[in-house]
């Protein structure tokens, strides 16, 4: 066997495994058009001010109509990906609420 025919072999052996990982039509998470964002964060502002706590998340959820939340912690980094239905609340050292927004 050629150093040739051992690589394109090599190649070939490889694709099944790498095919694995592509993303297809069917696995792929739906576009923007497919969802629905039902978090509304007009109803969330009346929260500004008030103790971050998981009985004000809960109240929050509520208002919101959100799926989930998520609480930013003060001099936090988070990801700027939108998840539709999620609600980013900042809160500040005093666990006093400071910013909500559905992202």
């Amino acid at each position: 066997m050629t150093a040739r025919t051992a690589g394109i072999i090599l190649v070939l052996a490889a694709v099944p495994a790498l095919s694995a990982c592509a993303t297809t039509a069917s696995d792929a998470a739906p576009g923007p058009t497919s969802q629905v964002n039902h978090c509304q964060a007009a109803p969330g502002q009346a929260f500004i001010g008030q103790t971050a706590s998981t009985q004000t998340g809960a109240a929050m959820l509520r208002a919101t109509n959100a799926a989930e939340i998520r609480w930013v912690p003060p001099r936090t980094m988070v990801t700027m990906e939108f998840k539709y239905g999620r609600l980013t609340v900042g809160y500040d050292d005093a666990m006093t609420i400071a910013s909500v927004a559905c992202s």
